[in-house]
């Protein structure tokens, strides 16, 4: 999974209306149009974009394709997410020569530390 590619994907307010609609229900490129008032050629872009990020699943029903999420890229998200979460930030030293002098005037700790 191409973390960034979901994510841009996911950060348009149109795809996430889509997605949120084939959450409920399979549908085909005409029926998202009527439902979001786009036409079928806008809403087919979305769609190439969510596909492209593995977010949608197709399958051929006569004529028209039908999309579904698919839900194992959207947890694999939720866990990587969660793991940026739990990252814990490192004890800032700004004695042991490990930041620049500028970024030492901008310390948080070095100004606790000289406030005392």
């Amino acid at each position: 999974m191409d973390l960034a590619l979901v994510l841009k994907a996911i950060a348009d307010e149109t795809r996430m209306k889509i997605l949120s609609l084939l959450f409920r229900h399979n549908y085909c490129v005409r029926a998202l149009a009527r439902k979001l008032g786009l036409s079928e050629g806008a809403v087919s872009q979305h769609l190439k974009v969510l596909r492209d990020a593995g977010l949608l699943t197709g399958e051929k029903k006569g004529y028209f394709m039908h999309y579904d999420v698919n839900r194992d890229v959207l947890h694999t998200l939720a866990v990587e997410i969660e793991a940026l979460a739990c990252v814990e930030r490192d004890a800032c030293t700004p004695d042991t020569g490990e930041c620049s002098s500028s970024e030492q005037e901008r310390c948080h700790v070095k100004k606790l530390i000289n406030s005392h």
